[in-house]
């Protein structure tokens, strides 16, 4: 159902077939037309897509050898590595080969150079940080992995973090800073720094919601944080120094829960648009504002 009252419209522009299974998860490349899902049936399907015609066209099939589900997927920022989890537990690196230097899509062959392991159940997400160097991880098994990105596709584990007293359902980084949230079954939302000293610390718990936080998204400017929770609610987090964060909305509207959110710069102004969905079958997407916090309400 569509409200006619709202300033904008959403309209489908394409149905993307193939996954013989539930698709999980889709990513879109940072750097050139490419889109990226990935489903229970263990593949990794590859879109191209054109802006003006907004055609989308399946490029390739990745038979990626996980045993189980590929729950989640993430590119790197320089748009040439992908990164997949898996229910088998562990996480594949993929790279092209014959990668033009220009970002150019040359219909080469995806092969997987690097297979990371250490989680000893279903990896439910993965993410890289902002300049690439540094590769998140997260599990059913309660656990955050940070994972140092070397040359020739070497990774290094750099810290394994059990804050979480359940599931960890999703990881995200901050837009320009190393600050790692990961959210959890355990209703919370956990916030990690390095300590140059010694290792990878939780600096600051995030409570309020009161069931599953399903994912964290922070906003373009880093300045803010949103989260989707079983509780069919989206919370807005502000950060008030450099370890203290605190809501400042509670966004309602959904019937079911809420398992996805994205922020994006929206049309260029206030703070951005946060889309969100779950299992209501409904999309609501959110204009924010600096005075957004006088309009709603605050729990």
């Amino acid at each position: 159902m569509t409200d006619t009252s709202l300033p904008y419209t959403i309209a489908p522009i394409e149905t993307l077939t193939g996954h013989t299974e539930r698709a999980w998860n889709i990513a879109w490349n940072p750097t050139r037309p490419l889109i990226a899902s990935c489903s229970a049936d263990k593949t990794v399907r590859m879109y191209a897509y054109s802006h003006d015609a907004l055609k989308f066209t399946h490029l390739s099939t990745l038979e990626t050898g996980h045993t189980k589900s590929v729950r989640a997927l993430a590119w790197a920022p320089s748009g040439k590595t992908l990164a997949t989890a898996s229910f088998d537990s562990n996480i594949g690196v993929w790279e092209q080969e014959n990668d033009n230097e220009d970002g150019e899509e040359t219909g080469g062959e995806w092969e997987c150079v690097s297979q990371l392991e250490g989680h000893e159940t279903e990896c439910k997400s993965v993410a890289y940080s902002s300049t690439g160097t540094l590769l998140a991880s997260c599990s059913r098994d309660k656990t955050v992995w940070v994972w140092e990105v070397h040359p020739d596709a070497d990774f290094e584990c750099m810290g394994v973090l059990m804050d979480h007293s359940q599931d960890v359902k999703c990881v995200a980084w901050h837009p320009s800073e190393e600050i790692l949230a990961s959210a959890s079954y355990d209703d919370t939302i956990k916030l990690y720094i390095d300590d140059p000293s010694d290792d990878w610390f939780c600096f600051a718990t995030l409570t309020g919601h009161t069931s599953t936080v399903w994912s964290v998204t922070f906003s373009p400017d880093g300045r803010y944080l949103a989260s989707a929770s079983d509780d069919r609610t989206v919370r807005i987090w502000q950060r008030l120094d450099d370890v203290r964060w605190e809501t400042i909305l509670v966004l309602g509207g959904h019937e079911r829960s809420v398992y996805s959110i994205s922020w994006g710069v929206g049309d260029g102004t206030g703070l951005g648009w946060l889309a969100s969905t779950g299992s209501d079958g409904i999309i609501q997407v959110w204009e924010l504002n600096r005075k957004a916090r006088d309009l709603l309400d605050i729990d």
